[in-house]
């Protein structure tokens, strides 16, 4: 809350509404926590509104409060990109990874912590793109590196091939802090590339895509189950969490428990299973599934292991247009009509940014002054000016996410932000890959939850 504040913006503060089938049904404390939230968000904005010297009294940003119940499978489906495979499949401690260097006396290699993160350009311009197209594009500037390297050329072995190791012992000083932190992302995307082959999970990803589009359903995931008895029990728990979702009805009584056998499945790992209907809130507030994701998702998409996108783009796209649903999402101070634009292109602030013309921002962002792609998934698209562009950008839109964000909705958040010409900030009470989202449903319990963690 306090970031509101700090910047001087009043958002309309937009929150999902507890659903219920009719009127009669009640909804319970869980399907109120976003409107709970919503409104103890108000209320510290009334307060600056009144204490804050030039505090805006009318809209200048917006804020859409969610729920992790919008989209359970974002955090458990398998993500393409090298960010998020780096967080699922390595030994991460937060953004923090440690590696082998070469001993500067010749002894035993050395381990060094490096953290992935904004001062690091190559991780910068890798982060969001495929696992291929990255390890691709680092073997192109290991090339590179090759040929400009005259130490490189001079010891390159007779087979044509360099070790990395090699080359950072090799490496023209000038050259030095460039080969370390290539050779870091080199070493990274092998391990990576290596854990995608062993554990099968082309083939898994492929099904969990299939499958959330509704291409496939319960003999594809019964014959995965019975040929891949190799799985590990996370992954097979991963894809009944994303079967469970798409098709919620399949495990009601002891259908699931089949299943589960088949997957042999502890009973603690079946608890997570079970608890996700907890995140959908009660019995009254459920919509019966037909099949296949619920989102209507782009026919124009490439069918690959990138077509899942999670639900927050759709409903940022929409927030961006002005077509949410109101019964759906609701607003604790709706704005007046805008007032129409004068003839001479005044820069007034309005209430809703249009996507085509934006309102100027306040701001100059800090974390996008580097490589931001179009599509989300490339950094050959580079805003070169993005500095000036940024200034020039229309109203921001902020998103919270109660239950905790996932790596792909960060992504989405930095693609839209290029896309709409609107700063998209991403918060959380946590950012969660699928291990720690999956420890925090089998924590779960039907008591409910609370707001506690979150500070107001």
């Amino acid at each position: 809350m306090y970031v509101f504040a700090y910047i001087q913006e009043l958002p309309l503060v937009r929150y999902r509404a507890a659903k219920t089938l009719d009127g009669s049904a009640v909804a319970t404390f869980r399907d109120l926590v976003p409107t709970k939230l919503a409104a103890a968000v108000w209320n510290s904005l009334e307060k600056y509104k009144s204490t804050i010297p030039n505090f805006p009294q009318t809209g200048t940003c917006e804020l859409l409060i969610l729920d992790r119940s919008i989209d359970q499978i974002a955090p458990v489906i398998h993500e393409w990109t090298y960010d998020a495979m780096c967080h699922d499949l390595l030994d991460m401690d937060g953004n923090k990874y440690v590696h082998e260097i070469p001993s500067k006396t010749g002894g035993e290699p050395e381990k060094k912590e490096v953290l992935l993160e904004d001062h690091d350009p190559v991780w910068l311009e890798l982060r969001h793109v495929h696992i291929a197209d990255a390890s691709e594009r680092l073997h192109d500037k290991m090339t590179n590196f090759v040929s400009k390297n005259k130490a490189a050329q001079l010891h390159q072995r007779d087979s044509n091939e360099l070790s990395t190791r090699d080359l950072q012992n090799q490496a023209l000083p000038q050259y030095s802090e460039q080969m370390e932190k290539l050779s870091l992302h080199v070493e990274i995307a092998g391990k990576i590339n290596r854990t995608i082959r062993e554990m099968g999970l082309r083939d898994l990803g492929q099904l969990e895509q299939d499958l959330v589009f509704g291409d496939v359903g319960a003999k594809e995931v019964i014959n995965f189950l019975r040929t891949k008895q190799d799985a590990t029990s996370e992954n097979k728990l991963r894809l009944l969490m994303i079967y469970a979702s798409v098709y919620p009805e399949k495990f009601e009584g002891d259908k699931g428990l089949k299943l589960t056998q088949l997957a042999r499945l502890s009973p603690e790992d079946m608890k997570v299973v079970n608890n996700m209907r907890l995140l959908e809130g009660s019995s009254a507030t459920k919509k019966k599934s037909s099949g296949g994701f619920s989102l209507k998702f782009d026919g124009q998409k490439v069918k690959n292991l990138s077509r899942f996108y999670p639900m927050i783009e759709e409903l940022i796209e929409k927030l961006n247009k002005g077509e949410l649903p109101k019964n759906e999402y609701l607003c604790m101070n709706e704005p007046s009509p805008p007032v129409p634009r004068s003839t001479d292109g005044a820069s007034a602030r309005t209430s809703q940014a249009p996507a085509s013309q934006p309102v100027k921002s306040r701001r100059t962002a800090t974390w996008a002054r580097s490589r931001v792609p179009d599509d989300g998934c490339s950094s050959d698209s580079v805003l070169k000016n993005v500095s000036v562009d940024f200034k020039n950008m229309g109203q921001r839109i902020f998103v919270f996410i109660i239950g905790g964000a996932t790596r792909s909705e960060l992504r989405v958040c930095h693609k839209l932000t290029a896309k709409l010409r609107r700063e998209v900030v991403l918060g959380s009470s946590s950012i969660d890959d699928p291990p720690q989202f999956i420890t925090k449903l089998k924590m779960l319990s039907e008591k409910g939850i609370s707001l506690d963690g979150i500070r107001i």
